[in-house]
């Protein structure tokens, strides 16, 4: 049965919208709404021009028989700012200081929107680099790693202090902690990474980088690659962080009961407008 073009509109935006970075053929769009191919390259331009202009994301299109279109999330720089600094203003809260200069974030951490954003925002970053893999470890980590893996449509992982028979076979490592210099044991099961996959690291909070450091040595034993680090916060550090290159949305300086937020470095790896032009046209 044939669709009229707003339906068809409506549903093909829900379709793309939850299932990013993947190719769907025009043939699939035709045959779904009984609709010419000629019709859905026209739907397609409508979306992709609504997508790009209110900033939801790309919608890229492959020309030739084996084409079709792939949506492509992403945050708009200005989003992406004012996010940051809602975020910033929940956490310069005094009583949000804890004990070693952390501060408490675990309610930010569980709101659906909050995640949503976060997940949004680190997954940009990496709109034209292969990522094959999220990895965190067993944290407040997990709900971040989650909702980068659903913008960026690939699996994520979880690494473990304890392993668990349910993991079956494991790898593990043993890394120093960056704040407390203690040995630490980190494990993940062999089936979790394949050889040469391309893994994007992520942590809820990072001071001296061990716990990134050991995710990097668990990377490095299946002989795959570490794509990037994203940690939702850095907290200050004295020494000499074990991970030098990493993309950060928050800096928080906590000390004597008062705490002081500012914004990472994830302003200076954002896709601007013009560098959104040069991935997609």
């Amino acid at each position: 049965m044939k669709v009229r073009r707003s339906d068809r509109l409506i549903d093909m935006t829900r379709y793309l919208l939850e299932r990013p970075h993947r190719l769907v053929s025009l043939t699939f769009f035709s045959e779904r709404y009984g609709s010419a191919k000629s019709s859905i390259s026209e739907d397609l331009t409508i979306l992709k021009r609504t997508l790009k202009f209110r900033g939801t994301g790309l919608l890229e299109t492959v020309p030739g028989a084996a084409g079709g279109a792939r949506f492509i999330p992403y945050i708009p720089e200005k989003e992406a700012t004012e996010f940051v600094d809602g975020v910033i203003e929940s956490l310069s809260e005094a009583d949000r200081f804890l004990p070693g200069g952390y501060v408490y974030m675990s309610d930010l951490l569980g709101r659906p929107n909050v995640l949503r954003q976060v997940g949004r925002l680190i997954a940009t970053q990496y709109l034209a680099d292969q990522v094959d893999t999220v990895l965190t470890v067993a944290t407040k980590g997990i709900p971040i790693a989650q909702s980068i893996s659903d913008y960026l449509n690939v699996p994520f992982v979880i690494a473990r202090h304890d392993s668990q028979i349910t993991e079956g076979s494991t790898v593990s490592v043993n890394y120093v902690s960056g704040s407390s210099s203690r040995i630490e044991k980190m494990a993940l099961s062999k089936r979790s990474l394949a050889p040469d996959s391309r893994v994007l690291i992520v942590d809820d909070f990072m001071k001296g980088g061990g716990t990134v450091g050991g995710m990097q040595s668990l990377v490095k034993e299946f002989d795959a690659k570490v794509a990037g680090v994203a940690v939702f916060a850095e907290g200050s550090f004295a020494g000499e962080r074990r991970v030098p290159d990493y993309t950060s949305l928050l800096k928080i300086h906590a000390t004597n009961d008062h705490v002081e937020v500012t914004p990472g470095n994830f302003a200076e790896q954002i896709y601007t407008p013009e560098r959104l032009a040069q991935f997609v046209d």
